[in-house]
C-alpha cells in the first residue's frame, strides 16, 4: 500500500509538493517549527528523502515555501476583507482589515507564528523571495492609510521621522507593496505593531478574551488607534 501511494504521488509533482507542505504544517502544529525535518516528512508520506530533495533540497527551502504560502493566504484574507467594503468607506475598510488580521491569525496560528513569531533556529529568510509576498499582505492596510494621508486626514503632527539609514528599507518595501509616502508607511507600521502585539499575546495565551465574542479589547484598541491617527472627515 505505501508503494502505491508513493507511485501515485510522484506521478503528479504538484500533488507531491502540496503533500510535503501539508505534512510540514502538521509537523509544525504538533511539535513546533524548530523540529521541522525533511526525513520525518518523508517517513510520514512513505517516500524516500531524495524524493523530497527534488523539490526542497534543504529544510530552509521548505521553510521559505511555507512562509510564502502563509503570506499569500494572509494577503488574500486582508485584501478580500478590504475589497468587501465600499471604496469610499475608508474607515470601514480599515476596520475590516483589522478584524480580518485577527481572524486569520486565530484560524491559522502556526502560519501566523511562522511569519511573525519566533524564527526557526538557523534560518535566514531570502528577502528577495519573501518580501514581495509580505509587502503585498501588509499593503492592504498601508494603501488605505495612504489614501487618508492624501485626503489630509492623518494626525501625524508629532510623529518622529524615520532615521536616514532605515529609509532604504521603506523604499525597498514600496517596490513590492506600492508607491506611497513614507509618512503613510510609518503610520501603517505603528498600527501593525499595536494589533500584532495584542494578537500575539492572545495566541500565546497571555491575554484573556474580553467581551462576549472574545474580541472586545481588540476592537477597543482599533478604535483607539483610529482616533489617534485619523481625523474625522
Amino acid at each position: 500500500m505505501p508503494t502505491r501511494k508513493k507511485l501515485r504521488m510522484t506521478k503528479n509533482p504538484r500533488n507531491l509538493q502540496s503533500a510535503i507542505r501539508e505534512t510540514a504544517w502538521k509537523q509544525i502544529a504538533e511539535s513546533g517549527a524548530a523540529t521541522l525535518s525533511l526525513r520525518a516528512i518523508g517517513r510520514e508520506l512513505g517516500i524516500t528523502a531524495p524524493a523530497i530533495y527534488n523539490y526542497y533540497p534543504r529544510r530552509d527551502d521548505l521553510v521559505t515555501s511555507l512562509i510564502i504560502e502563509a503570506y499569500t493566504s494572509f494577503g488574500d484574507a486582508l485584501t478580500g476583507a478590504r475589497d468587501a467594503v465600499p471604496d469610499n468607506d475608508l474607515i470601514g475598510r480599515l476596520r475590516a482589515i483589522g478584524l480580518a488580521y485577527r481572524r486569520w491569525a486565530h484560524t491559522h496560528p502556526q502560519r501566523y507564528q511562522l511569519i511573525f513569531g519566533t524564527p526557526v533556529p538557523g534560518y535566514q529568510p531570502p528577502m528577495e523571495k519573501v518580501l514581495p509576498f509580505g509587502a503585498r499582505a501588509l499593503s492592504a492596510m498601508a494603501s488605505i492609510v495612504e489614501r487618508l494621508r492624501a485626503d489630509g486626514r492623518l494626525r501625524t503632527e508629532s510623529l518622529p521621522e524615520v532615521q536616514d539609514e532605515y529609509k532604504a528599507h521603506f523604499e525597498l518595501w514600496k517596490k513590492y507593496g506600492g508607491d506611497m509616502d513614507i509618512l503613510s508607511l510609518s503610520v501603517a507600521v505603528l498600527i501593525w505593531a499595536h494589533v500584532h502585539g495584542i494578537v500575539s499575546l492572545e495566541i500565546a495565551g497571555y491575554l484573556p478574551p474580553f467581551g462576549a465574542e472574545g474580541d472586545g479589547l481588540y476592537r477597543y484598541e482599533l478604535d483607539v488607534l483610529y482616533r489617534q491617527f485619523i481625523k474625522e472627515p
